[in-house]
């Protein structure tokens, strides 16, 4: 019976850790995080279906210039035939009078196919130019998308990379302080500390843990976060391969010179401009007329009785001919249209113009910023040495019996506080660089 229930127990921790052993690793350098984004985002997709749908749509324009070739059937049952009126001196009566009479059979049946070729329609033609300028600005818009899912899978993936080095730097306060309580106990047994000192160890021991709980609490959301930007299953792990160092942070800076083009919202507000100005031919070639070829073909026949399908005469008519809509006056809809996609034309214009300056302002604030960060990580890191070296050479007076515990907390809080500024200021540099490479279009 054990051996049995032995069994069972094995059986259900297999079956209980089968998600387990299932759950996909992932091991990502911040270039493999943004390559699993840009197949999996759902923004991407969205904008890449976006693409398709835009090809249909071009599709739909585009049958309209194919022939059209139409075919109908008609039936009718006139269960009272219509009546005409017919001058009764047709038939030697009294001039001004009428007599009713009766044409045609009660059953007709008519089939016929049609036919119409587009000559010429001026709209439809401005519209088939501007199919590829079309795919152009939605394949454009995506890449915008791309862009703008990747500056933030970059800046949360480095967030928690700093993140990480930060929880290192708590990892060896925690072990200072271990150390202090033990040394601290020590000095106590000894009689030369009193019992109050080594719970005041304890409980700044315990407040530093409590702060790395915290701070491991922040980066499991900020994983989890990352995950639902880049749409990966929350279930799997992920794990950040990358690290970032100051000689990290000073090899990524780019001073190379600004290429508009490289922007894709330069790119796609020319694709813009472009279509802004088909617009406006647009509507200037519909004041021209609309050409198209037809031809129609119909047979007819007529009973009395119901008997289509046995034999019986069948009539012909056949005719092919042109047709050519011309607008004349149509409330003046026409001019407003146009005057619309002319004001239209001239923003986008505008935009254009306040686009290259918004890229030279980006480029401008961003180079200030890096400048400015990475000083202020050299500052920081030479302040948290220094910071650690008063916090070795206090606990070290306080060792030897020439200092305080007050001046232990204090070097200890000046020292996390200048390791918090020094990670705060990587961090900072690490997003002035990445907008640095969006605003000139390298990122």
């Amino acid at each position: 019976m054990r051996r049995f229930n032995n069994f069972l127990f094995i059986a259900a921790m297999m079956f209980l850790g089968q998600p387990l052993l299932a759950q996909k690793v992932n091991q990502f350098s911040a270039k493999q995080a943004v390559d699993y984004a840009m197949k999996n985002a759902t923004a991407v997709s969205n904008a890449l279906l976006e693409i398709q749908a835009q090809k249909q749509n071009n599709r739909d324009l585009l049958s309209v210039a194919y022939p059209q070739i139409q075919s109908s059937v008609q039936f009718n049952d006139f269960t009272q035939l219509p009546t005409s009126l017919i001058p009764a001196e047709f038939n030697g009566g009294t001039p001004g009078t009428y007599f009713p009479i009766q044409f045609g059979t009660r059953y007709n049946l008519t089939g016929s196919i049609d036919f119409s070729q587009l000559l010429f329609d001026g709209q439809v033609f401005v519209g088939l130019q501007a199919r590829a300028a079309v795919i152009d600005f939605y394949t454009k818009q995506a890449e915008v998308t791309q862009e703008m899912i990747k500056v933030n899978v970059y800046k949360v993936y480095y967030q928690l990379v700093v993140g990480k080095k930060q929880m290192g730097s708590i990892d060896a306060n925690i072990e200072r302080f271990e150390k202090l309580l033990s040394d601290t106990r020590q000095i106590y047994k000894n009689g030369f500390a009193e019992k109050l000192d080594v719970d005041k160890v304890s409980v700044q021991l315990n407040n530093i843990k409590t702060e790395k709980i915290k701070v491991q609490s922040q980066l499991d959301a900020g994983n989890a976060a990352l995950k639902f930007l880049m749409n990966m299953p929350q279930a799997e792990t992920l794990m950040l391969t990358d690290s970032v160092t100051e000689a990290d942070l000073v090899n990524a800076v780019d001073t190379g010179s600004v290429d508009y083009k490289n922007r894709k919202e330069y790119q796609m507000l020319e694709v813009g401009l472009k279509l802004a100005r088909y617009n406006v031919k647009r509507f200037q070639l519909s004041a021209y007329p609309t050409i198209a070829l037809i031809a129609s073909y119909n047979q007819n026949a007529q009973r009395n009785k119901f008997n289509f399908l046995q034999q019986g005469s069948w009539y012909p008519t056949s005719l092919i001919g042109l047709r050519m809509q011309m607008p004349i006056f149509n409330g003046m809809a026409r001019q407003s249209k146009l005057e619309k996609a002319r004001i239209e034309l001239k923003k986008t214009q505008n935009n254009f113009n306040q686009l290259k300056e918004s890229i030279d302002n980006e480029v401008a604030q961003s180079a200030f910023r890096i400048d400015a960060s990475l000083v202020n990580v050299e500052s920081q890191k030479k302040n948290m040495n220094l910071a650690e070296q008063v916090y070795n050479a206090t606990k070290l007076k306080y060792e030897q019996g020439l200092g305080s515990q007050q001046e232990i907390y204090n070097a200890q809080t000046e020292l996390k506080m200048a390791q918090n500024n020094y990670y705060g200021a990587m961090y900072d540099a690490v997003v002035a660089i990445i907008d640095h490479r969006k605003a000139t279009g390298k990122l």
